[in-house]
């Protein structure tokens, strides 16, 4: 069994990444983006290079996000360099900035489950091709996190206010939903990816004439229905009137009501300070760039990494499993004004400062 996690190569002029922790579900640890980021920058410079494209291995995942559980016990003193907290997310913003001023196709096949800094390294690329077996979310805010890895940027640029259902709520997108959201490029069929790859690995002066004859309708989606109703219950200026005209959606007895329901019932099991820091995060970051986008960001983890909600929220849902944590607030009234103002305050010498792009 090959042990080694990130797997490069070449077929003709298209360089291949291949995320090799299917057992994982292929999330990524610092290790794999040290051996990415360099990779990258060859690549950029090989003119007998025409495009990159990125893959996880097994049928289950292209990307599950990054390694969580390393940073937790890094934080939490258990194992491994005390310093992870903030490396791991220094660099992976680094590598997430460097694939999205790539100056050749980046093609992710985002097939199966792409979460957290899965989508950091798919969304923020040029191409990104979803199947009938594409499952995309923003679920941090569940493990007292935010949505990151760009985020900021890419969830204000979905139609309307569906951005901030989706990372305040974590929900799931398939395949059409993600092209509604532009967080796909395009949708082809699974069994389709191999031929699609032989026709990439030539030369090419242009993309999308290779990708448009795998290109396939995925169907119907649902946000497309939803967003009026997300609109008007999403585009309040707090957390606790979102609730509000959610209960209200949800007792009008209308088409909606019962997702309206669900989606308020989902949000109060959310860490009450990461609700809130999301929101205030989408809002200030509506308008923001890229570098913009992750330097917010990384301001905001490690600030994160300084309290509680982080490590009780990776212990319930990826260590013990019991999935009952105990978030510090745990009322949204208790989660204070000043309290939000607190994760946005500058950090000094440890700001995220960007190298030279490639």
């Amino acid at each position: 069994m090959d042990t080694v996690e990130i797997l490069l190569g070449r077929e003709g002029g298209l360089a291949t990444v291949t995320i090799n922790r299917p057992q994982a579900l292929n999330a990524l640890t610092l290790a794999n983006y040290r051996r990415l980021d360099p990779a990258l920058r060859d690549w950029a410079a090989d003119p007998s290079v025409y495009a990159v494209v990125v893959r996880g291995a097994g049928n289950r995942a292209f990307c599950a996000g990054g390694d969580v559980r390393a940073v937790y016990e890094a934080g939490r003193g258990i194992s491994g360099d005390p310093e992870l907290t903030a490396v791991f997310f220094r660099e992976e913003y680094e590598l997430i900035r460097l694939i999205h001023r790539f100056p050749k196709p980046y093609v992710a096949i985002i097939d199966g489950i792409t979460m957290g800094g899965g989508a950091g390294i798919s969304v923020n690329g040029a191409c990104r091709i979803a199947t009938e077996r594409t499952l995309l979310a923003m679920p941090e805010t569940g493990i007292g996190l935010f949505p990151d890895v760009g985020a900021t940027r890419f969830l204000n640029h979905c139609p309307g206010h569906v951005g901030r259902y989706l990372g305040l709520t974590g929900a799931r997108v398939n395949a059409a939903d993600a092209l509604y959201c532009g967080f796909a490029t395009h949708a082809v069929n699974r069994d389709s990816i191999e031929a699609l790859l032989d026709e990439l690995s030539g030369e090419h002066t242009a993309m999308e004439p290779c990708l448009r004859p795998f290109a396939v309708d995925p169907g119907p989606g649902q946000l497309a229905a939803l967003q009026p109703t997300i609109d008007r219950c999403f585009a309040q200026d707090n957390v606790e009137a979102i609730l509000d005209a959610l209960a209200m959606e949800a007792a009008s007895g209308g088409a909606n009501a019962e997702w309206a329901a669900e989606t308020r019932a989902s949000l109060l099991t959310k860490s009450p300070t990461s609700l809130k820091i999301t929101l205030r995060q989408l809002t200030i970051g509506r308008d923001y760039e890229l570098d913009a986008a992750l330097a917010l960001e990384y301001r905001l983890t490690q600030h994160i990494m300084a309290g509680h909600d982080f490590y009780e929220g990776v212990r319930a849902m990826l260590i013990d499993r019991d999935r009952k944590p105990q978030w510090r607030p745990a009322i949204l009234a208790e989660v204070t004004d000043g309290m939000v103002d607190s994760y946005f305050a500058p950090i000094d010498d440890r700001e995220l400062r960007f190298a030279s792009a490639p």
